[in-house]
């Protein structure tokens, strides 16, 4: 059997932006490190959007930027300045050919199209078992999630699960300059649901029909919905150019408990999702850094995570969608009537003071989240 270093099982966000931050950080050379992923990673198979103030270090593969959005609902509609944030957009298939340029001229780094099947934490090395082959490693890096929690779970679980279109319609429908957060005027059903636009022209357009809940739906209750959406913009003639479909898992359960000391979760199955809105692209940029100065100087990964106060807010957030998930849209419009988008995207960057939580918080229906922290408690 082969031997690396370091063995990422999966190479999606995570692993990817891992592989690429020991890279640039030039302190690896010497370790030989193995990819492995059934899929080549080339494919435009997902969109990122995330919020950052001034320029960032991924501006080069950045696609659109925006300065001002819509958060709107049956009752109001709020067009909000961001300054001095701007909320970026990436192709995934961009962001694959990026890193992957980078990684492809690394003698030291291997990827290889096999599925991981099994892997195990033995006294000697970490034994990777694919369908074909075998492979040890010192240690490894894994981001194949696993949507089963235990039944014994006290943590629940929701999907943000999507379809999304690329659309071109032949007149002007969009405004190419302001992001839709969400438009809760869509029929909720009992659920959290709402359209996500994301606008390149005034013809053209990422149109995401989004739900916080627990089961998926049909392929065509979403697609329905899209179409809906874009006659009720008085666009009956449009072209579908490329569509994207995800679910995202939303959870606080703490799946680094299950790190070993040459074993790591990573990405979703290490809980790098932000739990309360399944932004994925900011937080796997954080912690992916965050993990490489931990390398440099830690060898037990039972000692990377620490649990702070927003996983609380998480928990209790997710609490309440999952008892009673209707009551998202009215959450998330009391949320951004009420407050500063600056201040919530601080928020939600986990980048608050506790002075500053609280505006946040009071900011949203208080009865609701009173009793989800009671029962927490007691």
């Amino acid at each position: 059997m082969k031997h690396f270093h370091y063995i990422f099982a999966g190479s999606g966000l995570s692993a990817l932006m891992t592989v690429y931050r020991m890279v640039v950080s030039g302190k690896f050379t010497d370790k030989s490190i193995l990819l492995i992923d059934p899929d080549t990673k080339e494919s435009n198979d997902r969109t990122w959007c995330f919020w950052e103030t001034e320029s960032g270090e991924w501006d080069n593969i950045v696609s659109k930027h925006w300065d001002s959005a819509f958060f709107i609902n049956t009752a109001f509609t709020k067009k909000m300045i961001l300054a001095p944030y701007h909320y970026k957009m990436i192709k995934g298939a961009d962001f694959y050919s990026h890193i992957k340029s980078v990684i492809s001229k690394q003698a030291n780094i291997t990827f290889i199209q096999q599925r991981v099947t099994d892997f195990t934490d033995t006294p000697q090395h970490v034994l990777v078992k694919t369908e074909t082959e075998s492979y040890t490693c010192n240690k490894l890096f894994n981001s194949i999630y696993n949507p089963t929690l235990p039944a014994e779970s006290r943590y629940p679980l929701l999907q943000q699960h999507f379809i999304g279109w690329f659309v071109k319609t032949k007149k002007p429908v969009f405004n190419a300059d302001t992001a839709t957060f969400m438009d809760f005027s869509v029929p909720q059903k009992g659920n959290t649901r709402f359209m996500y636009v994301m606008p390149v022209s005034e013809t053209e357009a990422l149109v995401e029909y989004t739900l916080f809940s627990h089961d998926l739906l049909q392929t065509q209750e979403y697609e329905s919905a899209i179409h809906q959406y874009l006659e009720n913009l008085d666009s009956n003639d449009y072209e579908v150019i490329e569509k994207e479909r995800g679910s995202i898992p939303m959870t606080c359960y703490p799946f680094w408990e299950n790190n070993t000391k040459n074993i790591i979760n990573i990405g979703s199955a290490g809980g790098w999702t932000k739990a309360s809105t399944g932004y994925t692209f900011k937080n796997t940029s954080k912690k992916s850094q965050k993990l490489i100065a931990f390398l440099e100087n830690e060898t037990d990964f039972t000692k990377f995570h620490k649990k702070n106060r927003f996983w609380l807010y998480d928990l209790l957030l997710l609490d309440i969608l999952y008892k009673k998930n209707e009551k998202g849209s009215t959450i998330f419009s009391a949320m951004f009537r009420n407050a500063m988008p600056q201040l919530i995207f601080k928020f939600l960057d986990e980048e608050t003071t506790i002075s500053e939580d609280l505006k946040v918080i009071w900011a949203c229906p208080k009865s609701l989240f009173i009793k989800a922290l009671g029962k927490r408690l007691f």
